[in-house]
């Protein structure tokens, strides 16, 4: 069989321009092999004529049919392989191009198995070989086959100094959580190039070492060494994560300085994130606006930005334009918008996009499989949670916490610390978040002696030192038990000092067990440490009407409005139907687009209740309330207001969700606990602690919250 021939029968649908000779083929077989080999049939067609010519026992001629069957073509791998187990003492340019196709598809462990061989039969290795089998190393995290590897290179006196591979090296280590060695292999350098401070720079972002790259990225421009986009991208990230706010602008000066803007899109995705993270997320709409052509990197640093600057809204209708606009999302969108989803309660808007992840089969990889299980928690949904924590395939430390917690916030207590003990028999090892939550499932569940314990196990079994919010949950488990006296002693023998929040947390408790001594002596530190707000006042007031002392209740009020207490933020309730976000406050009859429409449905709505028994609870009234306005002030909070227009819009087997800022009152908790009778509706109330499952004219928190 003549080239001409074959070369006419890999493309017979085209007239080559010039016939190649056999002649031609030994000077130049890259253009026959590598360009001319689009398909497994292709190079099928070349071997064969190798084969028949004996050419395939020039290294050169095999290391390029490799090349292509290993690297170029998407499904040749299995061909590759058994091409190169046929040659007869393959050299480090076979082995070189056969690590890197391995790699190339991801079969990191064959590579390094591969790589064992070529040491078992003494191919010399050479400055090729080494970055690519560092690269598989990285990726699998195996330290001790990098170690090794490292070693190897130490004897090759001519690779020492070789930058490619202490890149690689720096690399790996990094990979591996090594990230001292890595800086160690870097400060021995004696010629460093941009890569090599990319390479360690990329290193601590990896470990989230931000503090480090900032400081090594100003080294680095004192020290006048060039810097390019790749090593912007990593300080940005570092900025972003640290909020170092003065070095990320100073970045953006230097971009829009040099004209980057616009034909740096990674760059500037990673500005939009920094100043996201940073707190300036109009600067980073700015800057998103100005793109022409986004990805979906660059909508998800947006959406993030929006989550984490507590504009959820603002995220879900980014994320609806980033559907309209017909971008895919990644894991990174889908986290975010899961996040928002859970801050304001849009259950079915979450619930759609576990559908999407399903539907497009995206990988319910540990970050996302604990978004939803937030999500489902913080929606008030913990049997979804429960779903989604059994399906995912592996989970960390942060998928048990983020179950544990939602259990806990849910009035799941002993369902909590029974996953706890899983989590243990499993041996994950909690950490000192996993610990809040167990502690808060004791404190909801009256565990007092399991918190003890817990709290003892806390740094006797794990070597975690308690801070200031498991000081805080103990007192809250012993406090909300009844037992004032211990909490408050508790609270005096604490080796930290107790903040505001601490004492607190006693003083919500002196106030549902009546102990108006300690409770005095709770608000009296509590205006120690900080500026008092009006709950404060509003707690102890409230604890002198529960034991009859009106007198000193109204002094405490009166008290509050000389001295211009803080003013806590006006009740704001949310409510989700339609996937749309419908919000009110307290009292706002003006301001909704829907105004007369609620109004009118929470008059019915009280009305009914007041004939199976309610009661308004005037003392939750607004304190500037004249007496005659005192029970529609009651009326008109803000929760009440979304239940009532919950009602009217949904069908009668509907949930009714509900997403509050502010702790539940105890006349809006008592109205709920009615509405759920009278109107046969399961209610789920999210406030500032907890959440409130009401059913039957009861709730999950068993009337104390």
């Amino acid at each position: 069989m003549a080239l001409a021939v074959a070369t006419r029968t890999l493309s017979p649908s085209k007239t080559p321009t010039a016939i190649t000779t056999i002649s031609e083929f030994p000077q130049n077989p890259k253009t026959l092999i590598l360009q001319q080999c689009k398909t497994t049939k292709d190079l099928n067609q070349i071997h064969a004529h190798l084969l028949k010519t004996s050419l395939l026992h020039s290294p050169a001629i095999a290391e390029n049919v490799l090349e292509s069957a290993a690297i170029l073509l998407p499904d040749a791998m299995d061909y590759a392989l058994s091409i190169f187990r046929r040659i007869d003492r393959p050299d480090s340019s076979a082995y070189n191009v056969m690590i890197r196709g391995l790699i190339y598809k991801k079969s990191n462990h064959e590579a390094v198995l591969l790589f064992k061989n070529m040491l078992e039969n003494s191919v010399q290795r050479d400055e090729f070989t080494f970055p690519s089998v560092l690269k598989a190393c990285s990726r699998l995290g195996a330290l001790s086959e990098g170690e090794q590897i490292h070693a190897q290179i130490v004897k090759y006196s001519g690779l020492k100094s070789n930058a490619f591979v202490q890149n690689t090296l720096i690399h790996m280590y990094a990979s591996c959580g090594e990230i001292e060695i890595a800086r160690n292999v870097f400060d021995k350098m004696p010629r460093r190039h941009v890569m090599t401070w990319n390479s360690i720079l990329t290193g601590y972002v990896k470990n989230e070492r931000w503090d480090e790259v900032v400081r090594l990225f100003r080294e680095m421009r004192e020290s006048s060494f060039e810097f390019d986009e790749i090593t912007l991208i990593s300080v940005l990230t570092a900025c972003g994560r640290a909020g170092d706010l003065e070095l990320g602008e100073w970045i953006g000066e230097y971009v829009e300085a040099n004209e980057l803007m616009k034909s740096k899109l990674a760059l500037i995705t990673s500005l939009i994130d920094m100043y996201g993270k940073c707190g300036q997320v109009d600067t980073a709409r700015r800057l998103f606006d100005q793109i022409d052509r986004r990805d979906v990197v660059a909508w998800s640093a947006m959406i993030s930005g929006y989550s984490h600057g507590d504009r959820g809204r603002e995220a879900l209708d980014l994320f609806k334009e980033m559907q309209e606009a017909n971008v895919e999302p990644n894991e990174v969108t889908m986290v975010s918008v899961l996040y928002s989803c859970a801050v304001l309660g849009a259950f079915e808007t979450g619930k759609w996009v576990r559908f999407y992840i399903e539907k497009n089969k995206m990988k319910l990889t540990v970050i996302l499989g604990t978004a939803l299980i937030d999500f489902y928690a913080k929606c008030g949904s913990i049997e979804g949670s429960i779903e989604v924590f059994d399906k995912m395939p592996y989970r960390n430390v942060f998928s048990w916490t983020a179950l544990i917690q939602g259990l806990a916030s849910n009035g799941q207590g002993k369902k909590a610390l029974k996953y706890f003990k899983q989590m243990q028999e499993k041996n994950v090892d909690p950490n000192d978040v996993t610990f809040i939550g167990v502690l808060s499932a004791c404190s909801h569940a009256g565990l007092v002696e399991e918190g003890r314990k817990l709290f003892i196990s806390m740094s006797n079994d794990y070597g975690i030192e308690p801070r200031i919010e498991h000081y805080g949950c103990m007192v809250d488990i012993l406090g909300r038990s009844g037992l004032i006296q211990e909490a408050y002693e508790f609270i005096k023998n604490m080796p930290i000092r107790p903040n505001a929040v601490v004492w607190r947390t006693l003083l919500a408790s002196c106030k549902a067990h009546k102990n108006v001594k300690i409770g005095e002596e709770s608000l009296k530190n509590i205006i120690r440490l900080e500026p008092a707000h009006s709950g404060d006042y509003i707690l102890l007031s409230n604890l002198y009407a529960s034991v009859g002392r009106r007198d000193d209740a109204m002094r405490v009020r009166n008290q509050m409005k000389e001295k211009r207490t803080n003013k806590t933020a006006p009740g704001c309730s949310l409510i989700e139907l339609d996937a749309v976000i419908y919000e009110f406050f307290a009292e706002d009859n003006n301001g909704h687009p829907h105004s007369k429409e609620v109004y009118n449905a929470t008059e019915d709505m009280m009305r009914q209740i007041k004939s199976a028994g309610y009661v308004p609870n005037t003392a939750d009234a607004r304190l500037d309330a004249e007496e005659e306005d005192k029970e529609a002030s009651v009326s008109h909070h803000s929760e009440k207001l979304a239940i009532a227009f919950g009602l009217i819009r949904t069908s009668p087997v509907t949930t009714i969700r509900v997403s509050k800022n502010l702790r539940v009152c105890t006349d809006c908790h008592n109205a709920a606990k009615l509405i759920s009778k009278v109107f046969k509706r399961e209610i789920v109330l999210r406030d500032r602690n907890r959440f409130h499952h009401f059913k039957e004219g009861s709730c999950s928190c068993n009337d104390y919250w």
